[in-house]
């Protein structure tokens, strides 16, 4: 079991149910999954964008990505219905908590002049969404064999109700919000 999740049943939950007055250990918040997508709109006009960020993709998640594709065509984006246009991962259990702490702990820092991610990020349901610029936050992505920086988006999902719960489980976990 990963440190993170040892943590997050040991010190997270009680912490969590004496806030909230939760009556069921069932009630408290936690992860449910978390969703990698790298939009690809380059992918029309080059098919080896695909093949980089998949390995990038790879890389980053421990996991094999599924390619998403265009439900419409769109005309002025030379699009067809059915073109690939972007690559997902969901990691769930203990890949999951192994992420997220290399996230919060290894890649979040190594952002340049980082003072913590936005607030605003949550959907009002508990979950939140981070979007990260560069691929290369991550330590396992090697530099120099990288084709082109890509933006990446994270989402965490969770079983939180409001984003307040949402947001206090994130942090107890060690993301660094701004005090903005």
């Amino acid at each position: 079991m990963s440190q993170l999740k040892k943590r997050y049943k040991n010190e997270i939950v009680p912490r969590l149910m004496e806030r909230y007055k939760y009556q069921n250990v069932m009630q408290v918040p936690r992860l449910s999954k978390v969703v990698l997508n790298f939009g690809l709109g380059e992918a029309v006009r080059d098919a080896k964008a695909l093949e980089a960020a998949e390995g990038d993709l790879t890389t980053i998640s421990g996991q094999h990505p599924v390619i998403t594709r265009a439900k419409k065509s769109i005309a002025s984006f030379r699009l067809r219905a059915g073109m690939p246009i972007g690559m997902k991962v969901t990691l769930r259990g203990e890949r999951m908590y192994d992420f997220f702490d290399k996230l919060v702990n290894a890649a979040l820092p190594r952002i340049r002049e980082f003072g913590g991610v936005s607030p605003d990020g949550f959907d009002g349901r508990g979950n939140y969404t981070l979007g990260v610029k560069e691929q290369v936050i991550f330590p396992e992505v090697d530099y120099d064999k990288i084709d082109k920086v890509r933006g990446l988006e994270v989402s965490i999902i969770t079983t939180a109700n409001t984003n307040e719960e949402g947001k206090h489980l994130l942090e107890a976990l060690g993301m660094p919000f701004s005090k903005d």
